[in-house]
């Protein structure tokens, strides 16, 4: 089957929609299918045309502002052209997808909205309130809609009026199972993530005074770091803190499998990948219960928190270090996700 798969950005760039769209592209080159993927992320790493492990890879330019919407006027005549007998689109928040929507024709479009919602942003939530009208026509105008949680289901029926299936997000779960845990000189804690505001890495930082026994490392880069950095400053904890930047995906279960606990504490969430990451390592997880974090309040090894002040989610953190998590088996896989979207393509494709 030719499959397009159109998305705001993707690797080397880095994000939880980047790393799904990947993971079900290369998958799908495995299986077999003829897999292109749109971008509209030019003006980042990477080449306008090339393969990426079997996929073929096209970036559009954009205007973004704040990283945000990846207006790509590109995109349209180019999907109008593609030779795909399904069109993907992925990404509510960021315009290709919609646009997508709008230049399929006839073909069959699945939706993968990624959909959280609103935003951190007071200006994104304006334009997001302006856009809304046209996204959801786009979200509605799909032959199948994927959510990747029960969260984003409830929420696109709730804000869209649009029913969904859900196929959450996956894992490779053998990669964290088997990890060899970091060793450092202290116990530490572990946040991963994009450094944004809305992300909450600055309430695992503010914790951080009432738990002296521990140290913190970030993983992850971003705007919002030097404002991380000035809060442990303030906190007297700069000297626990550790800014790892970019960790690459080899020594990345390694760090979860070392940290005593991880802290997921973000205010906007379609899924909550680094959960499961952190689940699948062994390692316990402090969530903001949160959007689609809120799904792994009664999960074994979550401890969730309703507030974000520093005692809260130091007492989350005493209460879910050593506590046992679910087994690695129960967690979502990556075949187990493209098996879904193969059979959803099968079914719109042969409508």
């Amino acid at each position: 089957m030719r499959v397009l798969l159109v998305t705001h950005r993707y690797p080397p760039q880095t994000g939880g929609v980047e790393t799904h769209v990947r993971e079900l592209a290369e998958r799908l080159v495995a299986r077999d299918h003829r897999v292109t993927v749109f971008a509209a992320d030019a003006d980042h790493a990477g080449s306008r045309r090339e393969r990426r492990a079997g996929v073929r890879v096209r970036r559009f330019r954009s205007f973004h502002p704040g990283e945000a919407f990846y207006a790509a006027p590109g995109v349209l005549p180019a999907v109008r052209r593609a030779d795909a007998d399904v069109v993907h689109a992925h990404n509510y928040h960021a315009l290709p997808a919609a646009t997508a929507a709008l230049a399929v024709g006839s073909r069959p479009l699945v939706f993968t909205p990624h959909y959280h919602g609103a935003s951190a942003s007071s200006v994104r939530d304006r334009l997001l309130s302006v856009y809304r009208p046209f996204a959801a026509r786009a979200v509605r105008r799909a032959d199948a809609v994927l959510a990747v949680s029960e969260w984003e289901r409830r929420q696109l029926r709730a804000d869209l009026g649009v029913e969904s299936g859900v196929v959450p997000n996956g894992l490779d779960v053998a990669r964290f199972a088997g990890a060899t845990p970091e060793s450092r000189d202290r116990p530490y804690l572990l946040c991963v993530g994009r450094l944004e505001e809305y992300k909450g890495v600055q309430h695992a930082v503010g914790a951080l005074a009432s738990l002296p026994g521990y140290d913190l490392v970030v993983a992850g880069s971003g705007p919002y770091r030097d404002e991380l950095e000035r809060t442990a400053r303030a906190a007297g904890v700069a000297d626990r803190v550790t800014f790892a930047g970019y960790v690459d995906a080899d020594r990345l279960p390694g760090l979860y499998a070392g940290a005593e606990a991880a802290l997921t504490l973000s205010a906007f969430e379609a899924y909550g990948m680094t959960v499961a990451e952190s689940l699948a390592a062994g390692t316990p997880c402090v969530v903001r219960a949160a959007a689609a974090l809120s799904d792994w309040r009664d999960t074994d090894g979550v401890v969730a928190v309703d507030a974000t002040d520093p005692e809260t989610v130091a007492d989350a953190v005493r209460a879910a270090v050593g506590s046992g998590v679910v087994p690695p088996e129960s967690l979502p896989t990556w075949e187990g996700t493209v098996d879904s979207v193969e059979a959803t393509y099968e079914r719109v494709a042969g409508r």
